[in-house]
């Protein structure tokens, strides 16, 4: 198997437009100049241009870059005088604009190192959970982490956040005010906490942030007529999205389950090898997904006979789920493995390394394109469900204005799921026990066949 990318660095490679992995690797050409003239080049705003360009120039997928004359790029960007790095940053986004990808993308250090942050699955804080309560119009505590700094002062659900280092919280999204309490590991914060039972009662207390492993799966038994279903949410492909989904498949099939939901809705991807090991979970044989270079090498994935699990499965998903998601799904789907519930997914077929610079910003580049097992191209069309189920305005609003809604019968979609796989589960039970698969552990795989 030939393979440009070989996927020797599988979790460098991510497929959403926000989820990126990182790596070192530069391999700039430089112009041959004096030693004082390379000196000040180096010191420069050029240096960083030239080490995006050479990147692109060596693993964009498309080696005819739109049409674009590249090497004439190259010229334009260093042919020009920055004043400033903001203004070197600005020409460079311009000379991506040409290729016509939205994810092959310059981020500046602030945004590279926030989505570094994002995949690695790690944020440094204090370990709260937040939601504005727009009745009251004050941020609320929804959860503080079990073992986080917050949970060791005594906050608690329930407890407004009323100011963080002395800024009121009042008037402040949930977003910036998780800005403020984000910080580096060992730093201090102080905040101000109110009591809802009492609008008198305060507290003001000095934490020091840590790092937070970032929950991206949420599961439990949901109990459905006469049967039990493992319920599990993923919302992203993080770094410890494999972990985590392993811990949640063994809990379930502990608590004796019947079949799974695997909800995928709104998950915008992440990094490519956590879309894989996760595929190889559920799936004991059969491709996971194809990639071809720019080349036309292509390199395919498969499944190594680990699954946990054999019970039945249906997956969730919708027009948000996109990328690792759809690799996840069009795995499951084209392999017979699982039943796909929802609306039609993004259509995301694109793999992306990112790089980052030497001055602390970073590039995001397209590398290779991907295809599900059947060899379907799913850019722009994205994944029609087995059963399609498009949900009204009026239920989209109810179930973003209160997610506890979610995976309950007032979840249209959950709702026809659960109808599924309750035909598969009786079905099932009026059959005699499957021969297990020779690689099968008998207390997992056969479970409820």
């Amino acid at each position: 198997m030939n393979s440009a990318l070989n996927f020797r660095h599988l979790s460098q490679l991510c497929l959403i437009s926000g989820a990126i992995a990182t790596t070192a690797v530069f391999s700039p050409v430089l112009p041959v100049l004096s030693n004082a003239a390379n000196a000040s080049f180096h010191d420069s705003p050029k240096a960083v241009l030239d080490e995006a360009w050479q990147i692109v120039n060596r693993e964009y997928v498309d080696g005819n870059f739109n049409y674009v004359d590249w090497q004439a790029v190259r010229q334009t960007l260093l042919g020009q005088e920055y004043s400033s790095s903001e203004q070197a940053y600005a020409a460079l986004r311009q000379a991506l604009r040409q290729l016509n990808d939205p994810y092959t993308r310059f981020l500046d250090p602030q945004q590279y190192s926030e989505l570094t942050d994002q995949t690695s699955g790690e944020v440094s804080g204090v370990g709260l959970k937040l939601q504005r309560d727009e009745a009251a119009r004050k941020i609320v505590v929804v959860e503080a982490l079990e073992g986080s700094p917050a949970a060791s002062a005594g906050i608690q659900a329930g407890d407004y956040l009323l100011m963080v280092d002395g800024r009121s919280t009042d008037l402040m999204t949930v977003e910036a005010v998780s800005q403020l309490i984000r910080g580096e590991a060992g730093s201090q914060v102080t905040l101000t906490i109110g009591d809802r039972n009492s609008q008198n009662r305060r507290q003001t207390v000095i934490l020091t942030r840590a790092l937070i492993e970032v929950e991206t799966v949420h599961y439990e038994v949901k109990a459905e007529n006469d049967t039990r279903i493992g319920y599990i949410r993923l919302t992203e492909f993080n770094a410890h999205a494999t972990e985590q989904m392993q811990a949640a498949i063994t809990k379930l099939l502990d608590d004796d389950v019947e079949a799974f939901v695997l909800d995928l809705r709104g998950n915008p991807g992440g990094l490519l090898n956590s879309s894989i090991e996760i595929s190889r979970m559920w799936l004991q044989r059969g491709s996971i997904v194809r990639t071809v270079d720019r080349f036309g090498n292509d390199d395919e994935i498969n499944a190594n006979r680990t699954a946990l699990t054999t019970l039945p499965l249906a997956v969730l998903v919708d027009g948000r789920s996109a990328s690792s998601s759809e690799i996840l799904t069009g795995a499951l789907r084209d392999n017979g493995r699982a039943t796909v519930v929802g609306s039609t997914t993004f259509g995301k077929a694109l793999v992306q390394s990112l790089h980052g610079l030497s001055d602390g910003s970073g590039i995001a580049v397209t590398v290779a394109h991907y295809y599900t097992p059947n060899g379907t191209d799913i850019s722009r069309k994205g994944i029609t469900p087995d059963i399609e189920i498009d949900l009204t305005a009026g239920q989209l609003r109810q179930l973003r204005a209160n997610p506890n809604l979610l995976a309950t019968p007032s979840d249209p979609q959950y709702a026809r799921a659960i109808a599924v796989l309750s035909e598969t589960i009786l079905v099932n039970r009026q059959q005699s026990q499957p021969t297990l698969s020779e690689t099968a552990e008998p207390s997992r795989l056969g479970r409820g066949i």
